[in-house]
């Protein structure tokens, strides 16, 4: 007699509703504390996105490389959310400025709610080419990295939209998702496993279009900001590299190899190391498997999952993008059969925005690099 499995499609329901209620009575709480635009810690509701709506600002008045001088940036942040306490750096390259440069023709949070609506329904948009069934649907609206994003006011939304296009798109579509790819240009950490993908597949015509896209936009945005941004951002590239190595960028956050490792206590080469080692093999892992594996969901899911090994420079709502590994292989499992252990991994990866940080609370041992491995290991040994 077959058994069922403890996960039945009625108990993954019920635990993305619990999940959603969970979420939203935190989300809730935190507004009813907050006064004046920020929490009780000073911080700015939307947190992150002040910087982006900053970085606007001085832009709109022709001053954008300003936005890379801390002291600067804060004081356009503060026109934003004049109680705000907390200081936010702006790293960012000059091609995410120009995207952003519109923000702040709107007040603060009227732009805040535009930029992370118009991400999120971009980000579902992409998301049901690949899984429409309504119990994805409520899966996904109790991933904790969604609930995380919107919160920080970050761009994940966005950049896992545009990398998750590109992935959907590649096969039919290669100009148009290499354009996509170069677009990944306005936070380049994230794609530096794409071109190789594309490269271990012969697609010209996408590596042509995604070099020139980003060309085209990083050219367009030293025009349109100015051209001592470039000089600026470069400059910015060291402090943020300290910041890293320092732990100012808070460790407890990042699911990479070197933040877990610094967390441990290891030295600054110890963890470098550690994770130019793990990085080389998730680059021969994707390489493998797009140069000999015909299933393009595997492919897919290995190298947005393999992306999170590849820079040190991660954050756990950067994880919304596991949305898409995750849809993809439950995808070719239900096709091909689930494997052992594979549904309760699914799970700890649905779990694991919210977990990076919060489990370092009550468990010192940081888990990003864990999960993500446990996950990878899953869709490599459907490799054949």
């Amino acid at each position: 007699m077959t058994r069922t499995h403890w996960l039945t499609q009625e108990r993954a329901r019920l635990y993305s509703q619990v999940a959603i209620i969970c979420l939203a009575s935190i989300v809730i709480s935190w507004l009813l504390y907050s006064k004046n635009t920020v929490d009780a810690q000073g911080r700015p509701l939307g947190a992150d996105f002040i910087t982006f709506w900053g970085a606007s600002y001085l832009g709109l008045q022709g001053r954008a490389h300003e936005a890379y001088d801390l002291a600067r940036i804060y004081a356009a942040e503060q026109v934003a959310v004049p109680a705000l306490k907390v200081r936010f750096a702006w790293f960012y390259p000059p091609a995410f400025h120009l995207l952003v440069l519109p923000l702040a023709l709107l007040p603060y949070l009227l732009s805040y709610l535009a930029f992370i609506l118009s991400t999120l329904a971009a980000y579902v948009a992409v998301l049901r080419q690949i899984v429409r069934a309504p119990l994805a649907m409520w899966c996904l609206a109790g991933f904790s990295g969604v609930w995380l994003n919107a919160v920080q006011g970050q761009n994940a939304f966005l950049t896992a939209a545009i990398a998750g296009a590109a992935l959907v798109h590649l096969e039919r579509r290669p100009a148009m998702a290499g354009a996509l790819v170069g677009l990944l240009a306005i936070k380049p950490h994230l794609a530096t496993l794409f071109p190789l993908a594309l490269l271990a597949i012969g697609a010209w015509r996408a590596i042509g279009a995604a070099a020139a896209t980003a060309l085209a936009v990083t050219g367009l945005s030293i025009v349109v900001l100015g051209t001592p941004v470039s000089s600026a951002f470069l400059g910015g590239l060291a402090m943020a590299r300290e910041a890293l190595e320092s732990g100012d960028l808070p460790w407890s956050k990042m699911p990479s190899v070197f933040a877990s490792l610094r967390l441990l206590g290891a030295s600054l080469t110890t963890a470098y190391l550690a994770h130019v080692t793990v990085a080389c093999a998730a680059l021969v892992l994707v390489w493998r498997a797009w140069r000999h594996h015909a299933d393009a969901r595997l492919r897919n899911a290995i190298l947005m999952t393999a992306t999170f090994f590849a820079s040190p420079y991660v954050y756990d709502y950067d994880l919304v993008w596991l949305a898409f590994p995750a849809a993809w292989y439950v995808s070719y499992a239900r096709e091909h059969g689930w494997r052992r252990l594979d549904r309760e991994i699914v799970v700890c990866v649905w779990l694991l925005p919210i977990a990076v940080a919060n489990l370092l609370l009550v468990f010192p041992l940081p888990v990003g690099p864990l999960v993500l491995g446990a996950l990878m290991s899953v869709l490599v040994r459907r490799l054949p």
